[in-house]
């Protein structure tokens, strides 16, 4: 069970197993019908990508039976690799330190509370990991994102752009803060912005744990 996007991607491991998919936004759905197949006996995967514990599916399968009545069945959560994990390593090592990792869809959370996160992540000093910056009906919001950090931040700071991590068609860019590039940003984007202490070097993108304060690294 799944979104079809992604059971498209492990089409070749699905073999003769019953495939039920769905559309975007029909998350709902797809968990209440996973659940009611489950309690009737039958063995289901609810598919997604990344964690499913990380902006996807798993507390929304633990919603539906919590407001349902009925049978639990046994749950396991497999774990996955996350977007900022995969971004991270292609970047270089940039959540080396504290960070954020803050949503910009407001389809289910308001923009004023997706505001108040991302300054109080900039005003912190966090790296922060931006998810879902940007879709066709949402132009704006990255924009926004960007010129709040810009108020505890400087222009130059490193600022990383990953495109469809670990998939065929993967990008990565590593650009500055003020010059990120809006319109080469999508909804198979993760951006990663540096704190105050992240560097560049030899096109990767790096924020120190504070080793070098402490010992000689040379």
């Amino acid at each position: 069970m799944g979104y079809r996007t992604y059971l498209d991607l492990i089409d070749k491991l699905t073999g003769d197993k019953e495939v039920l998919s769905s559309g975007m936004r029909q998350e709902v759905e797809r968990c209440t019908r996973a659940v009611e197949l489950a309690r009737s006996g039958r063995r289901v995967a609810v598919v997604c990508s990344g964690d499913p514990g990380i902006y996807a599916m798993a507390g929304l399968v633990f919603e539906i039976l919590k407001e349902s009545c009925g049978l639990t069945p046994d749950i396991e959560i497999i774990p996955g690799v996350p977007a900022l994990s995969a971004c991270a390593a292609l970047l270089g090592a940039p959540l080396m330190h504290d960070f954020a990792a803050v949503s910009l869809s407001d389809l289910l959370t308001p923009w004023e509370v997706i505001e108040k996160r991302i300054e109080a992540a900039a005003s912190a000093d966090f790296v922060i990991v931006i998810y879902n910056p940007k879709s066709r009906a949402r132009q704006s919001q990255i924009n926004r994102a960007r010129d709040i950090v810009l108020r505890f931040r400087p222009p130059r700071t490193p600022a990383g752009i990953v495109r469809a991590a670990s998939r065929g068609n993967e990008g990565i860019i590593i650009t500055a803060l003020k010059d990120l590039p809006v319109d080469e940003i999508d909804m198979q984007s993760t951006v990663v912005i540096g704190n105050s202490r992240t560097f560049t070097w030899n096109g990767r993108m790096v924020t120190p744990r504070g080793y070098g304060n402490k010992y000689t690294l040379t």
